[in-house]
């Protein structure tokens, strides 16, 4: 069995994981921290990117994020993605000059961009510290057994999924960056899954009891392009019937089948339409294929112009009928086949059997884009996953602390060992337990260094949505820019504290510490607070 040691090893490959890899490796030099490589990365899929890529979803982001409210590093990444499409896509001269490329002209975010190009921007930012041996990439590395000793992990064991060989990496810190927090049940860390109660937590949309199998939907995402003169209909996947005919369980209740153009509206819950094209719509209802588009022919040269691309995570292939946390591992690939068939089978109805509101039903120029997320069947490579395990951390952040309602319109808490901030609406989607939409108002906020360190375990640290939330509040800290943070801030935090022989919990006896690390922070380009002039 192969055995390989390095000082840090980040598990997942995702956003929270790349950014602490980063970060870290910037230290490697300033640290004199010499034995090679020093940082390991092991990533599941082929891809590094998770929400970006192998997951295929463009960055959710606040409405200042080109401004202030974010890392200099996703800063970089952001201009990086803008670049690559300036250097090498056929845009037109506005689109070329606009410091502010938005390349799909999505109306969820400043940034609707493909997968691969994503991809290519985080590969440029990793090139340097690989080059320089800081550090390596291990890809296709699933985490399967971890070994540690009382309150300390020392290597975690993995199988090499091309080769099906098991390895062990030892580390002086462990980095959970995989989606589910799947090193937290094997090293025996203290963790939370599912929704609290309101007793436990006292939020005001907190559940009425402990849920821990009441997890928000998961979504099997896909980029689907438009021929207005073709025909590519795929054929009719398996579970077709189920789907067609699927009405959703939820409270406050669903209006109608899944597949339709009726939804419940996130804030309200009463019914909302939507549409595909905005040429079908008018002001009052939602063009879904403008929500996530990614590929839009305005921004490209006239004789040029791609077919447009949508990337659908919509409401119609949300998959809330199974929760694959802490499930046996036939039961959860049964949910993520489940799925995969939901997903296909939305693609099957649009183009079959959706009503236009022009005449006809479906529509049959609408196709499937395999090549832009690296896979066969032209699903994304990982489903979007919204919620994982939770740490049981020194402090967990709640609804308190930033709900505009449970904060009776005062500003989100201060927290005085903040490490980066971010905002975004409280937006949890429907829940294997029967939940309808909770969409309700967060002010921009602080994340605080203690919702990062576990109770008890010393060397293994959170850097995705594992960290110290709540299921309510793990719907504002779980989006794109706050996960980068988390990982960035971590990520240092680990190599700091290698360099101080130290562990995390000493910044708290020793306060001294805690400035000069939030010092650091400063000096590589991390926010710890919003300006005074936020908009609420």
């Amino acid at each position: 069995m192969k055995e390989s040691r390095g000082k840090i090893l980040i598990v997942g490959g995702g956003l929270g994981g790349v950014a602490a890899a980063m970060s870290a490796a910037s230290l490697c030099p300033i640290f004199h921290i010499q034995s090679s490589p020093e940082i390991i990365l092991t990533e599941e899929t082929d891809w590094l990117g998770g929400q970006l890529t192998s997951q295929a979803v463009p960055p959710d982001e606040h409405p200042w994020i080109e401004k202030f409210g974010c890392t200099q590093r996703y800063r970089v990444f952001r201009n990086a993605v803008r670049q690559y499409y300036r250097n090498h896509y056929p845009l037109i001269g506005e689109a070329l000059s606009n410091p502010e490329l938005n390349p799909g002209m999505g109306g969820v975010s400043r940034l609707c961009h493909e997968p691969r190009v994503a991809l290519a921007a985080l590969e440029q930012m990793l090139a340097y510290p690989r080059s320089a041996n800081f550090l390596e990439v291990r890809l296709h590395r699933k985490p399967t057994a971890v070994d540690g000793h009382g309150d300390r992990i020392h290597a975690v064991r993995f199988q090499n999924l091309e080769t099906g060989h098991d390895e062990i990496i030892q580390a002086d810190y462990i980095i959970d960056a995989t989606e589910l927090g799947d090193l937290l049940p094997m090293a025996k860390v203290e963790y939370v899954s599912g929704s609290e109660s309101r007793t436990s937590t006292g939020e005001p949309h907190a559940s009425s009891d402990d849920r821990p199998n009441n997890v928000q939907a998961f979504t099997w995402c896909f980029p689907m392009a438009f021929d207005p003169r073709g025909e590519h209909i795929i054929d009719k996947p398996l579970q077709y019937d189920r789907w067609r005919n699927y009405m959703p369980r939820l409270t406050p209740p669903w209006p109608g089948r899944l597949l339709d153009w009726k939804m419940s509206h996130p804030r309200t819950q009463k019914p909302r339409l939507l549409c595909l094209f905005p040429n079908e719509c008018d002001e009052t209802i939602a063009s879904l294929w403008l929500y996530r588009r990614i590929i839009c022919g305005k921004v490209y040269q006239p004789d040029l112009m791609p077919h447009e691309i949508t990337l659908v995570n919509w409401p119609q292939n949300d998959y809330w009928e199974g929760n694959i946390i802490d499930q046996p591992p036939d039961v959860a690939a049964r949910f993520l086949e489940e799925s995969r068939q939901l997903s296909l089978s939305l693609l099957y109805w649009l183009q079959t059997e959706a009503p236009c509101p022009k005449g006809g039903q479906g529509y049959p120029g609408l196709y499937l884009r395999p090549d832009l997320v690296g896979t066969t069947d032209g699903l994304a490579k990982s489903p979007y996953i919204r919620e994982s395990r939770r740490i049981r951390a020194m402090l967990t952040v709640t609804e308190s602390h930033v709900g505009v309602i449970a904060r009776e319109s005062r500003p989100a808490e201060q927290f005085y060992d903040s490490v980066g901030v971010g905002c975004y609406r409280i937006d949890l989607h429907p829940t294997t337990g029967g939940d309808n939409y909770v969409d309700i108002g967060a002010f921009p906020f602080q994340i605080p260094l203690r919702a990062l360190i576990p109770q008890r375990v010393e060397n293994l640290l959170p850097a995705c949505k594992n960290i110290g939330t709540t299921h309510i509040t793990n719907g504002c800290y779980r989006l794109h820019p706050v996960e980068w943070n988390i990982g960035e801030a971590v990520g240092l935090l680990s190599a700091y504290c290698l360099k101080k022989k130290m562990t995390p919990k000493l910044f708290f006896e020793n306060k001294e510490f805690l400035k000069d690390f939030q010092m650091l922070l400063r000096k590589q380009g991390m926010e710890l607070e919003w300006p005074e002039m936020h908009p609420p």
